[in-house]
């Protein structure tokens, strides 16, 4: 119930905020890492996808961490899904959020003054049984204006059979939808639900191999199907923004400043935590 009721309280706040809730386009016509094909995919779509960032070896260590990691957060009554927040309780995940070719390719499409904000395990177990349903990750954060990107890193494999992430390509367009709340008998892994999103565009499976990345503006339609599979989807969603973006509900005291500068001081950047 309270967690309920914290829920509820937020999305008042949301409500009430003045936010620019349009998408900003990237304009870097110079990118470092991404091509300018790549970036041109970004505006039309709201995604790019199948970017390796760590190879086979690096990418067993990240699960290997994440196995130990998950074994202890159920141990301590969590589960698959309550891993959040973890760069300011965890230093490897820190290190994840703040790693040199991540930061690289995401300065591309936010530019050199960047903040990273989020970090989220999404651990679909074997035969999980538990959709996330369409929806913007706008509706759920405190940002304003809306220049923030999402980073799905693998840790798994993920693919159609493991339920992997899908995308509803060029709805970052559309602006900001009406959601309803999700009903109990839907099983969302999250609470809100977009209903007919698949009117605003062409369904895009984020099939990836561990250790690659995807990349989603916050306006942009997604969700994954229930894994019904033997096998399971793990991965990590590390988000960032523009430094001149404004966090309300003191979401401004997780950013840390990986790029660039913070010339307002808004974000508190908090420093690496001692564990791992």
């Amino acid at each position: 119930m309270q967690t309920e009721f914290k829920a509820v309280l937020e999305q008042d706040v949301l409500t009430q905020m003045e936010r620019d809730l349009k998408f900003h386009p990237c304009q870097n016509s110079r990118p470092q890492i991404l091509t300018l094909e790549q970036i041109s995919q970004y505006n039309r779509d709201g995604f790019i996808k199948g970017i390796q960032i760590f190879n086979a070896a690096e990418a067993q260590e990240n699960r290997t961490y994440f196995d130990a990691l998950l074994a202890k957060v159920l141990a301590s009554g969590g589960d698959s899904y309550s891993i959040s927040t973890a760069h300011l309780k965890y230093g490897r995940v820190y290190d994840l959020l703040t790693h040199p070719r991540l930061i690289a390719v995401v300065q591309d499409l936010l530019g050199p003054n960047l903040i990273a904000w989020g970090s989220h395990y999404f651990c679909k177990m074997p035969r999980d049984g538990k959709p996330v349903a369409w929806h913007q990750d706008a509706s759920y954060w405190p940002l304003s204006p809306s220049k923030a990107v999402t980073v799905w890193l693998a840790i798994d494999d993920a693919d159609r059979e493991n339920a992997c992430m899908k995308f509803i390509a060029g709805s970052h367009h559309v602006g900001h939808l009406t959601f309803r709340p999700s009903d109990p008998s839907e099983h969302n892994v999250l609470n809100q639900t977009i209903d007919n999103a698949e009117q605003y565009g062409e369904v895009v499976w984020d099939e990836l191999k561990a250790g690659e990345i995807s990349m989603h503006s916050d306006l942009l339609l997604h969700g994954s199907e229930a894994n019904l599979s033997p096998r399971r989807r793990c991965g990590i969603t590390l988000r960032y923004c523009a430094a001149d973006v404004r966090a309300g509900l003191g979401w401004n005291q997780k950013g840390v400043i990986v790029s660039g500068t913070d010339p307002s001081g808004h974000w508190a950047n908090p420093p690496r935590p001692a564990s791992d």
